[in-house]
């Protein structure tokens, strides 16, 4: 079997302090059942927003036809994936992520953008980049079938038509939102992000990693 480099973590931890998109669910974990106070074992619940720190979009997220996230399938959140470091366009000011931005480096059928807007998960952005017009179809055309984000999401914070959602789920690209690329460079690296089969939903948490083989 090939060997492995070190495996990098790329997932935002679920924790009482992640900040939720505003208004919605907050990450919460307790537990409900106790060894210390005489429950046979440790037993924990959660309650959460589906999109929650580190998740993937289905497209019946905006679209009441699209795809729930049961529905797609594995293949596309694992393999090959390219990351993209635009972190120095984004130091002073925010913009557009495009094609001429991207088009160096979407050298795989996954693509990951790290632009370091986000870099605190307890402070939800107030702004933040968002592609601009046109660079879904062209990433269709390249035979992207995934797009990920270190952001809380593809659109700008306040969009109410959600542009790229819905131009992104029309190229058939799958959508992964809120990662962690912060100790990642530019390169190529293998992806696992798989969401949980949750049937019917509008989107799911994922433990997403990298890594390289030597």
């Amino acid at each position: 079997m090939p060997r492995l480099d070190a495996v990098i973590d790329i997932t935002r931890a679920l924790q009482a302090d992640l900040a939720p998109w505003p208004g919605d669910t907050s990450f919460d974990y307790r537990l409900v059942g106790r060894i210390a106070e005489g429950s046979s074992v440790n037993l924990g619940r959660i309650t959460t927003s589906v999109h929650s720190g580190t998740h993937a979009d289905s497209f019946f997220h905006f679209e009441d036809a699209g795809l729930t996230i049961d529905r797609f399938a594995p293949e596309r959140y694992v393999g090959r994936a390219a990351v993209v470091d635009l972190s120095a366009k984004f130091t002073e000011s925010l913009g557009e992520i495009t094609i001429a931005d991207l088009e160096p480096n979407a050298t795989a059928p996954r693509l990951l953008i790290k632009t370091g807007v986000w870099p605190d998960s307890t402070k939800f952005p107030a702004a933040i980049p968002v592609l601009a017009p046109g660079v879904a179809s062209w990433l269709q055309r390249r035979g992207v079938k995934l797009l990920g984000f270190d952001l809380p999401s593809v659109d700008a914070i306040d969009s109410r038509d959600l542009r790229n959602h819905h131009a992104l789920a029309a190229a058939d690209i799958a959508i992964l939102e809120g990662l962690d690329l912060s100790k990642v460079e530019a390169g190529v690296y293998s992806l696992s992000a798989l969401p949980l089969k949750i049937i019917g939903g509008d989107g799911a948490p994922v433990r997403a990693v990298l890594w390289r083989e030597k």
